[in-house]
């Protein structure tokens, strides 16, 4: 009975640990400051935990902020030149020195973490620029909520430039409405773009303007992809921690680019063609007369031999049916000849 009972027992732990066991990266994000102040020059040490595994983070000195209400005027209150971006270990931690900066916007002042990659998650640590000036924070609006009414859509088309390489440029248009009991003044979106399986790359875009209660306005905020993008992208839009919708957007290749290279490699080098055969026509001395089968010199001129004459034969003894020792024109020719005497002449008697 005893043994039945410790293997139900061992069973249930091994089912229930799991289950008991926390999980790296689903605590809370933390961040903690080496110190709470310092002025500008010098560097304070940060440090957090609960952070997802091998993850990018960016880390930033805000100004018009508050760990209970984040960075109300967006990354343009952050010192972004001296920011730095750091990645957490496989446990969700990480630790960063930091210089210290000040922010355009004053303080009081917080040090701003947040993802890059994935789903957007961040966390602030309140923070004092020393000698920074300060100013309070404008009244809290979290009662005001908007909510996108409408479906999302890309104003704008692609120009002569974007064909030639230049970065795509649109317009998203949705209108929100004001769900809450207070004006939503001035909004922070965060305007994400997305290429194939890659986690978007925000934007943060502030719109102008008040949304009163009950009340709903149309919103344009710009959007831009990198110079020569093409393929399929997804458009995302963010505000309050919370993705409010997302639009497909189809980037065609810039074909201009490529007809630019195609006729660079016909042109350059029948340019280049054109240029040497110029060069040679100019440093070719005048008076030589170039052809392909000799050379000729001028005021030279080489006698040539001229042909033999054809031997002259007999018209008779050209004939089929005669032999040469036959032939009527030899014999004819031996009779018409003037005899002769091979021997010595001697002397008659009467002219002794």
């Amino acid at each position: 009975m005893k043994g039945r009972v410790s293997a139900l027992v061992a069973v249930l732990v091994l089912v229930l640990a799991p289950l008991a066991a926390p999980a790296w990266g689903a605590a809370e994000p933390a961040v903690e400051l080496s110190v709470s102040q310092a002025g500008t020059g010098g560097s304070v040490t940060v440090s957090g935990s609960g952070w997802r595994a091998k993850t990018l983070l960016m880390i930033l000195i805000c100004g018009q902020a508050a760990p209970s209400r984040g960075v109300i005027g967006g990354t343009n209150s952050c010192a972004n030149a001296d920011g730095r971006a750091v990645t957490t270990d496989a446990r969700g931690h990480f630790s960063k020195r930091l210089p210290v900066a000040e922010p355009p916007a004053p303080c009081p002042c917080v040090v701003h973490v947040a993802t890059v990659t994935g789903a957007g998650v961040t966390a602030d640590a309140a923070f004092q620029v020393a000698g920074h000036p300060v100013k309070p924070l404008p009244a809290e609006s979290a009662a005001g909520r908007l909510s996108v009414l409408t479906d999302t859509r890309l104003d704008g088309s692609s120009g002569l430039l974007t064909w030639f390489g230049a970065p795509p440029q649109r317009t998203v248009v949705f209108t929100v409405g004001n769900v809450g009991s207070s004006p939503v003044k001035d909004p922070v979106f965060r305007v994400g773009t997305s290429h194939g399986v890659f986690a978007p790359q925000w934007d943060e875009r502030q719109w102008h303007g008040t949304v009163a209660p009950g009340r709903k306005a149309e919103i344009r905020l710009p959007v831009e992809l990198t110079a020569g993008a093409h393929g399929d992208y997804t458009v995302s839009l963010e505000y309050g921690g919370k993705v409010l919708a997302e639009q497909p957007w189809g980037v065609a290749r810039p074909w201009g680019v490529t007809v630019f290279w195609v006729l660079v490699c016909v042109v350059v080098p029948a340019a280049a063609y054109r240029v040497g055969m110029a060069v040679v026509d100019r440093v070719r001395p005048r008076g030589a007369v170039v052809r392909h089968r000799g050379l000729r010199l001028p005021g030279v001129a080489l006698p040539l031999p001229k042909p033999p004459a054809p031997a002259r034969t007999s018209p008779t003894s050209a004939l089929p049916w005669f032999t040469p020792d036959t032939d009527p024109g030899t014999a004819a020719s031996g009779r018409l000849s003037a005899p002769h005497e091979d021997g010595p002449a001697t002397p008659t008697k009467g002219n002794t």
